[in-house]
């Protein structure tokens, strides 16, 4: 796979549904490499190591289904403080791969604790000897391959031997592109803010195009920040900010084997500690990592397989956030609601079978649905003003605003799907081609 680097950074480069991409720089702690281990038969980068050179606290979410890639089960049975590195490889989810695959992380993380040692000999005055258990990985791509486990074991030396200790927006860049499978474009994302008065980073780059469905934090996403946060503050910063986030998006209905959500805390900013969740001083960096994160989750939904719309998606007023979810997703998973903007329909009596379907209860008498600021349903019944050329008109939009008020309560819940197009069932009736 050929990258254009120059049309890609440039500043002038046409923007696309979710805009160009933010400048990353530098991130304290943080070292970057990305190459190529062949697993495409192509030049293209395919194997990513993130380093942390002084270790890095961390905190994941994983997929729910009860089937999950062997990658997954890894990274979970590690119980240790600091992870020093993650290793991301695409085209093989090592998934249904059995003790096989599993094996093949754990000589992996053997291989790699053991050349990571060795540079930290050769770079630092105090070396660690970091361990196989301080090794996590991601892995995307095919279900039930068996895992390239030579490939990677041949490429795990130059891997680290390219790390780069320094970043800017070329090499995040780089890893982003190293991590994508169908995905047209590389997903980055950063914020600032303070802890206390100490100023901190956030960075973040995500994978993931299809199979994207909330049940945890779709995709793969990996967030990076110099702060100084214990784990368990971060497990419960990621719970918080994936409910509305990665937990709010849908491309396909399909949940996968190797969902996954990290974030790795450097503690290079030396911020005030920081022990309770509810800390004022934690404010900024709660909602930074929001912004983050729902930033990545956006640009996943924008370069769904095959999608010519952004869909929005908020249901208000309703008695739960769960119930309003579950409507929001009922609409966004609908086939027949995906075609119809695909082919800029305005069949908005598919918006209202998805609402039902729910199975919540909302208030008949006054419900409303709105495309855009063109009102389409109002107390139960079609608008008296509707005029569908309108909303023809509006439908021709890249991005595209639905909003249902079910007058049961006061919650709301806001979903970002895509619509359904011809090139989605070409791409996937050829996708292990």
């Amino acid at each position: 796979m050929g990258i254009n680097f120059k049309n890609l950074l440039s500043p002038k480069r046409k923007d696309t549904k979710m805009g160009d991409y933010q400048d990353l720089d530098h991130v304290d702690g943080v070292a970057i490499s990305s190459i190529s281990a062949n697993l495409y038969n192509t030049q293209r980068d395919d194997l990513v190591m993130f380093y942390f050179r002084d270790g890095a606290n961390h905190a994941s979410v994983y997929t729910q289904s009860k089937i999950r890639s062997e990658n997954i089960k890894w990274n979970l049975q590690q119980k240790s403080k600091k992870i020093f590195s993650l290793i991301v490889n695409t085209r093989n989810a090592n998934a249904f791969t059995g003790i096989n695959g599993f094996l093949s992380l754990q000589k992996l993380a053997e291989l790699a604790s053991m050349k990571l040692t060795e540079k930290q000999k050769e770079d630092d005055n105090n070396p660690d000897k970091i361990k196989p258990k301080q090794i996590l990985f991601g892995c995307t791509g095919t279900i039930g391959e068996p895992f390239p486990y030579e490939k990677i074991k041949n490429s795990i030396p130059e891997l680290v031997h390219n790390i780069k200790y320094t970043q800017n927006k070329y090499i995040w860049t780089k890893a982003a592109l190293g991590i994508m499978t169908t995905d047209t474009k590389p997903k980055l994302a950063m914020d600032e803010c303070k802890i206390g008065n100490t100023n901190i980073k956030i960075y973040g780059i995500a994978k993931g195009s299809g199979m994207i469905h909330p049940n945890m934090a779709t995709t793969l996403a990996y967030i990076f920040t110099d702060a100084d946060l214990p784990n368990e503050l971060l497990k419960n910063l990621l719970k918080k900010n994936v409910t509305n986030t990665f937990n709010a998006i849908s491309c396909d209905g399909d949940t996968s084997t190797n969902d996954m959500l990290s974030i790795f805390s450097t503690g290079k900013a030396n911020n005030p500690k920081i022990q309770n969740i509810s800390d004022n001083k934690l404010i900024e960096f709660d909602q930074a990592l929001n912004n983050v994160l729902l930033n990545l989750a956006k640009r996943v939904v924008s370069d769904g397989e095959g999608s010519s719309k952004f869909i929005t998606i908020k249901v208000k007023n309703c008695n739960t956030e769960k119930n309003a979810k579950e409507i929001g997703i009922s609409i966004a998973n609908s086939s027949l609601v995906k075609t119809a903007i695909a082919g800029e329909d305005p069949n908005w009596g598919r918006v209202i079978m998805a609402i039902g379907k729910a199975g919540v209860d909302i208030n008949l008498k006054k419900l409303s649905v709105k495309f855009g600021e063109l009102k389409i349903v109002s107390n139960g019944k079609l608008f008296e003003k509707y005029e569908e050329e309108q909303v023809k008109e509006y439908m021709k939009n890249p991005s595209i605003d639905i909003e249902v008020d079910i007058f049961t309560g006061t919650k709301d819940f806001t979903v970002f799907t895509m619509d359904l197009t011809n090139e989605y069932i070409k791409i996937n009736s050829d996708y292990r081609s």
